[in-house]
């Protein structure tokens, strides 16, 4: 007996097909259902807090030591050439461009993303969103809604709190410890990086990143199987496909941004 069955092939492939029509719609509906997330702005209001505020320790601590080790990497890489005064704005371009957004939005998918799809997950595990629907009580608009949009809204801030951390890290190695000039840190920071271009790109990253991470989050949580192995399972999954999914639109993007 063969090991290849054509009809095997034929049922993966209508699967997978399926499981992106479904994402692509509630996707839309998402979308759709700004109106009604803002007419309920407590609901988005409780969801910021709740990703953006206990993310924040993680987020801060992460990016002062990326500061440092970029304040340490880029002194003795610009002293080869005579251009230690530069430290800053090698710092400031590295975070706000590229690994600001980017170590951001892993670290989100570990933290916050994880949380919303086992949150989801033991929902639907618990009948509660089938429950919700018995009550005419749409859980999309009341549940996913409010979390896909709170998401949106904090990954900007949070990596514009990295890029902003990282930052002091890089001035406090360069500056305290290895005594470069203040004015020449800050002064070739200012002059050399450009609001719209640089800190324009980070923020246009950062907003596709919330977008994608919490969008993800929600969907395996939403389709997750109801047991604790499929919430598990859905778990796991959040950090690998969005992890993937960041690294692959950042290279997207970056080419993009370029190209312009």
């Amino acid at each position: 007996m063969s090991w290849f069955n054509p009809a095997d092939v034929g049922y993966a492939a209508r699967a997978k097909l399926a499981d992106l029509g479904h994402g692509a719609r509630l996707f839309v509906r998402l979308v759709a259902l700004l109106g009604a997330s803002l007419r309920r702005f407590g609901l988005v209001r409780d969801q910021i807090h709740f990703l953006g505020n206990y993310s924040l320790a993680i987020i801060a601590v992460s990016g002062l030591f990326v500061g440092f080790v970029l304040g340490l990497q880029g002194y003795y890489t610009l002293q080869r050439y005579g251009t230690s005064e530069a430290l800053g704005l090698l710092v400031a371009l590295s975070l706000v461009r590229e690994l600001g957004p980017v170590v951001t939005a892993l670290l989100f998918a570990g933290r916050a993303g994880t949380a919303l799809t086992a949150e989801i997950g033991l929902m639907k595990a618990g009948e509660q969103l089938s429950a919700m629907e018995m009550m005419a009580v749409d859980p999309v608009q009341r549940i996913l809604a409010p979390r896909f949009w709170a998401g949106v809204v904090v990954m900007p801030l949070l990596a514009a709190v990295f890029s902003a951390v990282g930052i002091l890290g890089g001035w406090a190695v360069g500056v305290v410890m290895i005594g470069i000039d203040t004015g020449a840190f800050w002064g070739q920071m200012q002059g050399g990086v450009d609001v719209w271009r640089d800190v324009g790109n980070g923020v246009v990253k950062s907003f596709v990143f919330g977008v994608t991470v919490t969008f993800i989050a929600l969907l395996q949580g939403f389709q997750a199987q109801p047991t604790p192995e499929g919430v598990s399972r859905a778990t796991t999954r959040t950090v690998v496909v969005a992890s993937l999914a960041v690294l692959g639109l950042d290279f997207t993007l970056t080419a993009l941004m370029f190209s312009i």
